[in-house]
């Protein structure tokens, strides 16, 4: 783990406005390091190890040399974290406001002092039920986790989940930095007209944007086959969890019930929610769906209905028909939601 050096970036952006934006990012990322990987259409990692012998910079310094960059050309502030590994420098970033960066040094005394004063949920792969099992032992820090062996936590957690977490809790990660382009991705996003305290108006949010991808979805012709969901809280620091379906889909039922099983995994407790942006991974043609036979009739009806809505839709607009859930927000809620995006990662066409 000496001597390298990851940079994680995420933009100050609530959606990518322009379709071409992540490949002209990744370009200015690849002018400092060819080690680069787009995340989603809002963050990216970089490999600045061997980069920093040829900038004559310290990490601190190339980390402020790429946010300086992508500001002057773009307009886009950053949250930067710089650590020895991915995991350690994502975790970074996500504690650094827009506009700064925490740099984590790759000495072992400087790694134990960032992390372990970290809640355990903060860890890769800690949800909440993980949380709340460990909690029910007194774990509630990483640092709590590193006192406790690794054979005890797997019989906690499990074989693979315990070993894991002990990984994670002693800062190691094996993560590479992959420059190959990230596949095509949709987006969305719902921001409250104030900081949202309510779980149901969390979820109605939720709705809409499953909503609104699955219409963009069918009118493309594409399938979706993961699910990113994105919570900005009110003081500007974000959760983001992602989801592999069990099946690619188009179907606004179906990614309704995977968005909320996204967010059932955050655990919120009366969270002040600022927005919520939810996306559709990892796009291709609706040609290549497959889907689970059923015998329940009542799965069936949702998806038939929607060819119907899609085409009420088509020919007097979104306002005139959509989720009886939304009603209770507004009688329009494509109007109340101020941003939307589509983009596509480097070396991907629209379908």
């Amino acid at each position: 783990m000496s001597g390298h050096h990851i940079l994680h970036l995420r933009f100050d952006v609530p959606a990518v406005e322009e379709s071409e934006l992540p490949q002209e990012l990744s370009r200015l990322l690849e002018d400092v390091t060819p080690r680069v990987q787009m995340i989603g259409p809002d963050s990216a990692a970089l490999d600045l190890t061997g980069a920093i012998p040829y900038w004559k910079r310290d990490a601190r310094g190339l980390t402020e040399l790429v946010q300086l960059r992508a500001l002057a050309h773009f307009g886009l502030r950053s949250s930067a974290g710089c650590a020895p590994n991915r995991m350690l420098a994502a975790m970074a970033c996500a504690l650094t406001p827009p506009g700064q960066r925490t740099v984590v040094d790759d000495s072992p005394g400087a790694i134990a002092a960032f992390l372990r004063p970290r809640p355990v949920h903060e860890l890769p792969g800690v949800g909440a039920r993980t949380a709340a099992t460990l909690g029910e032992y007194g774990l509630h820090t990483v640092g709590d986790i590193t006192l406790v062996p690794q054979l005890t936590l797997q019989r906690l957690l499990g074989a693979r989940a315990g070993r894991a977490l002990h990984e994670h809790a002693q800062g190691r990660d094996t993560q590479v930095i992959d420059p190959t382009p990230t596949p095509a991705s949709i987006g969305s996003e719902h921001r409250f007209d104030r900081d949202e305290l309510d779980p149901a108006a969390h979820r109605r949010a939720l709705i809409g944007l499953a909503d609104e991808l699955g219409s963009r979805l069918r009118a493309s012709g594409q399938i979706a086959s993961g699910l990113t969901c994105t919570i900005h809280y009110a003081d500007r620091s974000s959760t983001r969890r992602s989801r592999v379906l069990s099946e690619a889909t188009q179907h606004t039922v179906l990614l309704a019930r995977a968005a909320y099983a996204v967010y059932e995994s955050l655990g919120l407790q009366r969270a002040r929610v600022r927005s919520i942006s939810l996306r559709a991974d990892t796009l291709r043609p609706a040609s290549r769906a497959t889907r689970q036979l059923t015998l329940d009739a009542r799965e069936d009806k949702p998806l038939a209905l929607e060819a119907v809505a899609d085409r009420a839709r088509a020919r007097y607009g979104r306002q005139m028909l959509y989720p009886a859930t939304l009603a209770i927000i507004s009688p329009a809620p494509a109007a109340r939601r101020r941003h939307q995006a589509d983009y596509r990662s480097a070396g991907e066409d629209s379908v």
